[in-house]
């Protein structure tokens, strides 16, 4: 019997490895995960897809009625942005160990009466500094931003792609003041088509205005995420992006709205007065 003493070591060993074999068996499949990384965040808009509390059941204070765009999250190397909740929230972050750490919330100071858009940035705000566990993958086409706070709160957010991951690289900033009137602009298979009618301004790094103004042309395509309401005059702040392959007989380059620099209700000039 002393001899095979030096036995038991091993059988002890393989009765303890075989739960372990066991439960990597019945471990789910992984998801098709992308890599988490900044570059992976800056490349889409983050659109709030889904939503549920520690019960598992689904926040839909989050996504009640509104006229607004669902509750959105923006990502640059160094920061994320906030957008569609009740104000405008930014803050620097990192990634620590699969976790969103976020540092120096800031947001504006506006009243809402809006109970959604209130309710966004509640909930928003609190996953935010609880320091999230951050998922990304792609279960179909479309990628998935998870945000999985220790409080059992998660937020799942549905990517679309940015301009310059469309267009293929960052576009030129420039700066087009557009009238407050459209002007006919015919194409062969639209005689009745009507134009934007724009001009070039230039601003210093003060946001002064220098130089003169390019001058007036039609605008053959669409600003894309601008909507022109007649007798208004904008100056508005553009990415212009050269696209490498152009179909036949359209413009060479796109037009993405940054933001709107000015507006001004323009009375017209032949307009009967009182």
């Amino acid at each position: 019997m002393k001899n095979f003493l030096w036995l038991l070591p091993l059988v002890l060993a393989a009765c303890m490895a075989a739960p372990e074999s066991d439960t990597q068996a019945a471990a789910p499949a992984s998801v098709n995960r992308m890599p988490t990384s900044t570059t992976t965040l800056a490349r889409y808009h983050w659109r709030l897809h889904d939503a549920v509390d520690a019960g598992n059941q689904r926040l839909d204070a989050l996504f009640g009625a509104t006229d607004k765009p669902p509750l959105q999250l923006d990502f640059t190397t160094d920061r994320l942005s906030v957008h569609n909740a009740c104000n405008a929230i930014g803050g620097g972050y990192r990634i620590v160990d699969g976790h969103l750490v976020v540092s120096s919330l800031q947001q504006t100071m506006m009243a809402c009466t809006d109970a959604t858009l209130m309710q966004r940035e509640t909930t928003i705000k609190a996953v935010l500094r609880d320091r999230p566990t951050l998922i990304v993958s792609t279960p179909d086409d479309t990628p998935l931003l998870t945000l999985a706070a220790a409080s059992g709160q998660t937020l799942t957010f549905a990517g679309q792609p940015t301009a310059e991951t469309r267009y293929g690289g960052p576009g030129r900033t420039v700066f087009l003041e557009v009238a407050p009137q459209t002007v006919p602009c015919p194409h062969p298979p639209m005689p009745d088509k009507t134009c934007l009618q724009v001009r070039e301004r230039h601003y210093d790094a003060n946001g002064l205005r220098v130089g003169e103004p390019g001058p007036w042309q039609p605008l053959q395509q669409d600003i894309e995420g601008y909507a022109h309401q007649p007798g208004v005059r904008n100056v508005l702040r553009v990415k212009r992006y050269t696209l490498k392959q152009p179909p036949a007989d359209a413009p060479s380059s796109a037009y993405v709205l940054d933001r709107v620099v000015e507006s001004e209700g323009v009375v017209p000039k032949d307009a009967a007065r009182p």
